[in-house]
C-alpha cells in the first residue's frame, strides 16, 4: 500500500484470557476500520462514537451470553483497560498536544523543555527535578545546565478537570497563540469509569525503545541523518554555556568538532560493528544481526523494532565493552539494563521504586555526557514507564508488536489498491467465518493460533544429520551410567548398592564409595534385574541400551533447537551452547570420609554429539559435550557478566548430560577480552504448546538472567568527568559550505 494512504483499524483484545492467548490473532477483534487516504487526526472521535455506545452498554447493562461450559446464560460486562498506540495517535485519542514545549502528557504543564535555536528543535531535559530533595546532583551546576535544581517532581493531577469544560471543535480549527495544551475533550471521557482509571492511555514502549536505540546508535557511530551530534548542537552548547571545550573550531575551509566523550574513533567503530557482525544467535531468537551491520560504512541499516529491542536489551552492553571511557560505558549499560528489566515477564513490585530511582540517575548522567539534541520526548518518556508498570503490570501485555503484526495481516488482504478498505473488510469477514467453522470441525487447525515449531517435539525429536553408529564400550557405559543415576525410579537401587558397598568394604572413606559405585552400579543393576521380578522400566534400564545408537546433528527438545558444534559451523545460527546447574559433593581433603557440602554450580559447554539411547521400550536422548572448567575458565566480572574461556576444557570423564536437563545459552566474543566469551541465555516459548500451561514443569534448571549488573549509583565516578576525549583526536570535520 502507498505510504500516502493511511487506513486506521481500531482493534480490541480480550484480557480475560491466559497471557499467551490474549494477544493472538484469533482473539484480536477489529471493531472499526477508519477509511483513508487521510488519517482522522483529532476527529477520530467521530468514528469512535458507535464503539463508545457499545462500550457504554457493556458496562451499564451488559449483554446476555451463553456459557458453553456451564451450559447456562449470564450477563457479560466489559470495560476498556487502556489504549495502546504510537505517540502521535496518543495525542489524537487523549486530546493532549504531544508536540511542542509541553509534549509530555504525564508532566503536562510542568514539562521542562528547551528550544535549540541552531538545531531548530525542542528537547526535554531537567531530569534532576525527579531526584530526592537532597541529592548531590541538584547542586552540580557545572555538570548540567549551569543552574541549581530546586524543582520537584510533578504531583499527580486530575486530567478530567482539565478537559471538563473544553469546547469540542471538530474539523479544521483556528489556532491561537495562547491555545491550551488540551486540544479537545476526548470521547473516551463519556465512559463512566474512564476518570477513575490511573492510566488511560499507555505509552508505547516498543516505539520508545526503537527511537532511543536509533538515537544511541546514530550518536555513537555518527551515522549521517541519524546522529545527534553536529555543528548545530555544538553551537547550541556554546550558547547554553556548557562544555565550551567541545565548541566548533574554524579552519580555512572546514570546521573541526573536537571529539566528545561519546565520540568513537575509527578503530572503536570497527570494533563495535565487528562485535555485532560476528554474533550468532539461537534459532527463533531474533533476526540475523549480521545482516544489519555494514562493516564498510560502520553503520547499522534496516533495523526493525524487534532488532532494536534485541540490541538494546542484550547486544549493545556487550559491544561497548572495551571502548569509550568507563563512565560513559557504564551509563549506557545501565540504560540498556533498564530496558532489559522492564521487558521481564515477572517483575518484583518491591524493586520498582529502586529501578525508578536508578533510571532517573541514568538519565541525569546522560545529560552530563550526551549532547542536548539527544533528549527528544521519547527519551524523556522513559521516566514514566515504571509508573505505568505499577498501575498496569508488565509491558509485555501492552506491546505494540502483536498489533503491528496483525496490521501486516490486514495489509495482506488488499487486492484492489484503489479500494484497500473494502479488500480488508472482505478478507477479515471471510476469516471470521472460517474461524467460526473450524471450532466445529475436528482436526482442522485454527487460522489465528499459529502452531509452534516445537509442537509435538517437547519430549525430543531428532532433526538433521541422522545416522546410526556403534560407539566404544566405554563411551556407551558412561552414557548409560548417566541415565541410571538420573532416573527417579532407580533411587532405591542406588541406595541399596551404596549400602552393599559400605557393608562389604568397611573403613573406606566416602569418596571411595562414590567412585566404586560409579564403576560397578551398571553391572550390579544388570544382575539385579535378571534375578528379581521388577518393573518393566527398571528391567529395561538394568539391561542397558542397544549397542547401536542414533546420532543427530540437530535435535528439538524441551522447547529448544540444539545443534552440534559441527552443525553450528555450517549454520548462521548458534544452537550448540548449553548450561547445566548440577549439585557437586565437596569432601574434606584431610578427611575424605567427611562431606563438607553439596554445592550447586552452573556449568557451561558446547554440544559435540547428540545420541538417542534405545532401551527398546523407550529412548533417552543425551548430549556429549565439551565442558568449560569452572575453576579456570569461568568468572563473573564487576558488571555481572558471566565470562567463559571456551579453550579451558574440563570434566572429560563426565562428558554426557541428559538432553532434558540442559538450558540453551549462546556465546558472544568479549571485545575487551578476546580470550573470553560472554554467556547469554537462549529463548523458548512453550506455553500452550502441547497443552503446556506451566513452564516450570519443563524447567530442570534455575532461570538465568541475560546479565545481572548490580543496581549502583555512579556518583563517585563522575567527579573526574572530562567531556573531551584525550585518548584520540578523531573529531568531526564539517565543510563550511554545508553549514551556510
Amino acid at each position: 500500500m502507498s505510504s500516502r494512504h493511511s487506513t486506521w483499524p481500531v482493534l480490541l483484545c480480550n484480557y480475560n484470557l491466559p497471557p499467551w492467548l490474549c494477544m493472538k490473532r484469533k482473539y484480536i477483534m477489529m471493531t472499526l476500520l477508519i477509511q483513508g487516504p487521510k488519517q482522522p487526526g483529532n476527529d477520530i472521535d467521530v468514528y469512535l462514537a458507535p464503539l463508545i455506545d457499545d462500550l457504554k452498554t457493556l458496562w451499564a447493562s451488559g449483554v446476555d451470553v451463553y456459557d458453553a461450559y456451564k451450559k447456562e446464560n449470564f450477563i457479560l460486562r466489559a470495560m476498556i483497560f487502556c489504549t495502546i498506540s504510537d505517540f502521535p495517535a496518543y495525542g489524537n485519542l487523549s486530546g493532549y498536544s504531544t508536540k511542542g514545549k509541553k509534549a509530555c502528557p504525564v508532566c503536562e504543564d510542568e514539562t521542562h523543555s528547551i528550544w535549540l535555536k541552531n538545531c531548530k528543535k525542542t528537547v526535554y531535559m531537567g531530569h534532576r527535578r525527579f531526584l530526592p530533595a537532597g541529592h548531590s546532583y541538584r547542586k552540580k551546576k557545572d555538570k548540567f545546565d549551569r543552574n541549581t535544581e530546586h524543582r520537584t517532581m510533578r504531583k499527580r493531577f486530575d486530567a478530567f478537570s482539565r478537559v471538563e469544560n473544553l469546547n469540542i471543535v471538530l474539523g479544521k480549527r483556528t489556532r491561537s497563540k495562547n491555545e491550551s495544551i488540551w486540544k479537545k475533550r476526548s470521547i473516551m471521557w463519556d465512559l463512566p469509569y474512564w476518570k477513575h482509571l490511573d492510566v488511560r492511555h499507555c505509552l508505547d514502549v516498543m516505539h520508545i525503545e526503537k527511537n532511543v536505540c536509533d538515537s544511541l546508535l546514530g550518536l555513537l557511530l555518527n551515522i549521517p541523518g541519524k546522529t545527534k551530534d553536529g555543528i548545530n548542537v555544538r553551537k547550541d552548547m556554546v550558547d547554553m554555556g556548557i562544555r565550551k571545550e567541545l565548541g566548533p573550531v574554524e579552519t580555512v575551509n572546514r570546521i573541526y568538532l573536537p571529539p566528545a566523550c561519546y565520540t568513537l574513533s575509527k578503530e572503536e567503530k570497527i570494533k563495535f560493528c565487528k562485535c555485532l557482525h560476528d554474533i550468532k544467535v539461537p534459532s527463533n531468537y531474533s533476526a540475523n544481526i549480521k545482516r544489519l551491520v555494514s562493516m564498510q560504512d560502520c553503520k547499522l541499516l534496516g533495523m526493525k523494532s524487534h532488532d532494536c529491542h534485541v540490541l538494546m536489551t542484550h547486544m549493545i552492553p556487550i559491544a561497548v565493552r572495551g571502548i569509550l571511557p568507563e563512565k560513559i560505558r557504564h551509563t549506557i549499560t545501565k540504560l540498556c539494563l533498564f530496558f532489559n528489566m522492564i521487558h521481564s515477564k515477572v517483575i518484583d513490585p518491591e524493586s520498582l521504586d529502586t529501578w525508578q530511582k536508578e533510571v532517573i540517575l541514568t538519565l541525569c548522567e546522560l545529560e552530563m555526557y550526551f549532547p542536548p539534541s539527544f533528549f527528544d520526548v521519547m527519551v524523556h518518556l522513559i521516566t514514566h514507564i515504571i509508573g505505568e508498570i505499577k498501575a498496569c503490570g508488565p509491558v509485555f501485555l501492552r506491546y505494540m508488536y502483536p498489533f503491528e503484526r496483525y496490521m501486516g495481516f490486514l495489509k495482506g488482504y488488499v487486492r484492489n489498491r484503489n479500494k484497500p478498505e473494502g479488500s480488508i473488510v472482505e478478507g477479515y469477514a471471510s476469516e471470521e467465518v472460517i474461524e467460526f467453522c473450524t471450532s466445529y470441525l475436528e482436526g482442522v487447525k485454527s487460522i489465528g493460533l499459529p502452531q509452534s515449531c516445537h509442537s509435538g517435539k517437547l519430549e525430543g525429536v531428532g532433526g538433521v544429520g541422522m545416522k546410526t553408529l556403534i560407539p566404544s564400550r566405554d563411551e556407551l557405559q558412561l552414557a548409560h551410567l548417566l541415565v541410571l543415576k538420573h532416573m527417579t525410579c532407580l533411587g532405591p537401587y542406588v541406595e541399596e548398592h551404596l549400602n552393599v558397598l559400605r557393608s562389604a568394604n568397611q573403613g573406606k572413606d566416602e569418596m571411595w564409595y562414590v567412585i566404586r559405585h560409579n564403576k560397578k552400579f551398571s553391572s550390579w543393576m544388570k544382575t539385579k534385574v535378571m534375578t528379581n521380578k521388577v518393573d518393566e522400566t527398571v528391567k529395561r534400564l538394568g539391561q542397558g541400551p542397544d549397542f547401536k545408537v542414533k546420532s543427530y546433528q540437530g535435535y528439538d527438545i524441551n522447547g529448544y533447537t540444539f545443534y552440534t558444534e559441527k552443525q553450528d559451523q555450517k549454520s548462521t545460527m548458534q544452537n550448540s551452547g548449553v548450561t547445566l546447574i548440577a549439585s557437586t559433593a565437596e569432601f574434606d581433603r584431610a578427611d575424605r570420609s567427611r562431606m563438607l557440602r553439596v554445592a550447586k554450580d552452573s556449568y557451561y559447554g558446547i554440544i559435540q554429539e547428540i545420541w538417542e539411547l534405545d532401551y527398546y521400550s523407550f529412548i533417552m536422548p543425551v548430549f556429549k559435550c565439551k565442558w568449560v572448567n569452572n575453576r579456570t575458565g569461568v568468572k563473573v566480572d564487576n558488571h555481572g557478566f558471566t565470562l567463559v574461556d571456551l579453550t579451558s576444557d574440563g570434566y572429560a570423564s563426565e562428558p554426557f548430560v541428559l538432553a532434558k536437563q540442559v538450558a540453551q545459552v549462546f556465546y558472544v566474543n568479549d571485545p575487551s577480552k578476546p580470550r573470553y566469551h560472554i554467556v547469554l541465555q537462549g529463548k523458548r516459548r512453550i506455553l500452550s504448546v502441547d497443552n503446556v500451561t506451566n513452564e516450570d514443569e519443563y524447567d530442570h534448571f534455575d532461570d538465568l538472567p541475560p546479565f545481572s549488573i548490580g543496581i549502583q549509583s555512579t556518583t563517585t565516578i563522575i567527579e573526574g568527568t572530562t567531556y573531551l576525549r584525550s585518548d584520540h583526536n578523531e573529531g568531526i570535520y564539517v565543510d563550511k559550505h554545508t553549514t551556510s
